[in-house]
């Protein structure tokens, strides 16, 4: 019992360890779109209203009761988005561990299992996006459903409990994802295997179907799914597009990238030779594993009993994929992370296939290494996933093509440039974001710093698109200026650059607004060429204080400090950087300190609009 639970222990801290490797890089740090949405949904609402939004498109009630829960404990770390996704994901792959050890008899299957699914390209938006973990949440419950039922057709005892669980997780995963109440018919098709002669199961999940679409009734006002983008299934579904689709699917399935660059990375037409040959041998071991299955499975079918059971567990897999392939097929694309949940079915199914299949006379190698036949299955799946990992590693690498990616790097960018280093500092600055190609939209603009603020607010934070740094006057303390960097995908915080810019203390002007007696500095001017002076003279005046002001050297202007403070305005062209030189008759004698080599005289706020 106890090396029992230690392998068990050792598969889940390997799994979770590769779970953290294989998605290093990956980071949320700002969110956008849906994901900031969830979360401004989230701070608006009470708890009643996000959690059961009637009269939404969708009512998803388990995935925004899970989400509520998320977002309370993440609050403004946005960082702890991925960490979260990923250690949900370990955890579904030790269930995938789990039961691929059970389908094949085998802990090294299992955990094989385990780490090709965490391997996957699909598992993308389920790691990168705050909405991944709905579809975390969907295909755990999915597989929950499917590995109840499995129990349910192969096992003698209390076999009635796995159709009660699984009818509860149909109903929560229904209300994760309306896209696997599809799943439906796999309860029925396993009623027919077992040959469920007792009424309650055949009409619990009927009656469980009617409440479920009665709640949808009631909530969103029809019993039309919601498709992608904006649609509806009704609207989009077309039987000739369903056919291609699943097609689609099926060649995912088997590795070969079958859609467009903007949904998988990287088309399977665009991908090296070398990958495309990868995948082919892989599906070619595949193939000689099914090619096993099958001759064993026949060779079998005198024991009438396991041969009926194998061929409705086959059945029952088979369906199941079918199943998810439908339901992701029936709207206006295919998005990989759709495939997420029958591709893992697909790698448990060869995990049976590998517990089933033996051949006909084991060869002499494995007598002589005194191997079990079925092993030689085994190998062929490990090849299979051999094969695989360049070609899963060479798409991940591919994830700037999708067509969410830039957009998630490029304000995990603005997070960092901005308050990743300010911190709390950034509250209640205005900033400045010169030009506006990325097309942030105004929600975006009001929302996108409220997130970093514990109290969800950034009182006084407010943003402004600006083409060029012309349309600003002088850079002060509560502003803050950053630059898109299209071919960095990112932005860049430019205000210091902007600051000395447009004024650039050459000497004798301290960044606390002290002036010394004789002082230079650079003034960009605005667009009225007007450079406004405001002194400020703590000390006693005795109406003799002057102070000289030189124009690019040339123009004088004199100015008389008769109170303590003192405005003056000077003209120069518009735009022009204006050297102004500065001298005084008098400085503060009460000055605590003597900065450089001349004395402090006076306080000086620069200004240009």
């Amino acid at each position: 019992m106890k090396t029992r639970q230690h392998t068990e222990i050792i598969a889940l801290l390997l799994l979770l360890s590769f779970a953290f490797f294989i998605n290093r890089g990956i980071a949320i740090k700002g969110l956008y779109m849906d994901d900031l949405y969830l979360w401004s949904c989230y701070g608006e609402q009470s708890f009643r209203e996000f959690v059961f939004p009637f009269g939404s498109s969708r009512f998803r009630f388990v995935y925004y009761l899970a989400a509520w829960f998320q977002l309370m404990i993440v609050q403004n770390r946005m960082g702890w988005f991925v960490p979260f996704n990923i250690l949900l994901n370990g955890a579904i792959s030790y269930t995938v561990h789990r039961f691929g050890k059970r389908l094949s008899g085998r802990w090294t299957v299992g955990l094989w299992c385990g780490f090709l699914y965490l391997l996957s390209r699909m598992s993308y938006y389920q790691i990168s996006q705050v909405y991944g973990l709905m579809e975390s949440l969907a295909l755990w419950a999915a597989i929950g459903i499917l590995y109840c039922l499995y129990r349910y057709i192969t096992e003698e005892k209390e076999e009635r409990r796995f159709v009660y669980i699984a009818a509860f997780l149909y109903f929560s995963v229904s209300f994760i994802h309306e896209r696997f109440m599809a799943l439906l018919p796999l309860f029925y098709a396993a009623f027919l295997m077992r040959k469920e002669k007792k009424k309650t199961p055949w009409l619990l999940l009927a009656g469980l179907f009617a409440l479920i679409q009665g709640i949808r009734l009631l909530t969103i006002g029809n019993l039309s799914p919601a498709g992608t983008g904006g649609t509806t299934v009704a609207d989009t579904f077309r039987l000739k597009t369903v056919f291609r689709y699943c097609l689609n699917q099926v060649l995912y399935i088997l590795g070969i990238n079958a859609g467009p660059d903007y949904l998988n990375g990287l088309s399977w037409q665009a991908s090296p030779w070398q990958i495309r040959l990868c995948v082919l041998f892989a599906d070619l071991y595949i193939l000689g594993l099914l090619a096993a299955f099958l001759v064993t499975l026949f060779k079998q079918k005198n024991q009438k009993d396991q041969f009926k059971q194998r061929l409705c567990v086959t059945g029952l897999f088979l369906l199941f994929i079918a199943l998810c392939i439908g339901a992701s097929s029936v709207t206006i694309r295919v998005e990989t992370r759709w495939i997420y949940t029958s591709m893992t079915v697909a790698w448990l199914f060869a995990a049976y296939m590998c517990g089933v299949a033996s051949p006909a006379k084991a060869s002499p190698v494995s007598k002589k290494l005194r191997l079990q036949p079925s092993l030689i299955c085994c190998v062929m799946f490990l090849f299979y996933g051999l094969l695989m990992l360049p070609v899963e590693q060479f798409y991940r690498g591919k994830y700037g093509n999708l067509y969410y990616w830039d957009n998630q790097l490029r304000y995990n960018s603005l997070a960092e440039e901005t308050y990743g280093n300010y911190g709390e500092f950034l509250f209640g600055k205005r900033i400045y974001i010169l030009g506006n190609t990325y097309g942030m939209s105004d929600f975006t603009a009001r929302t996108f710093f409220k997130t970093f603020d514990r109290q969800r607010k950034a009182e006084g934070t407010m943003v402004f698109f600006i083409e060029n740094i012309k349309d600003i006057g002088l850079v002060t303390p509560n502003m803050l200026i950053v630059r898109e960097e299209p071919e960095k995908n990112g932005f860049t915080d430019v205000t210091d650059f902007v600051k000395r810019l447009k004024l650039e203390p050459v000497c004798g002007l301290y960044d606390d607004g002290w002036l010394e007696e004789q002082a230079k500095i650079r003034v960009m001017a605005g667009k009225e060429g007007k450079i406004g002076l405001k002194f400020y003279y703590p000390g006693k005046l005795t109406g003799l204080e002057e102070i000289k002001v030189s124009i690019n050297g040339n123009q004088k202007e004199s100015i008389f400090i008769n109170s303590n403070m003192v405005t003056a305005e000077l003209e120069v062209s518009r735009f022009q950087i204006a050297e102004l030189e500065f001298e005084s008759n008098f400085y503060y004698e009460a000055a605590s300190e003597q900065r450089g080599e001349k004395h402090l005289c006076a306080v000086v706020q620069i200004t240009a609009d």
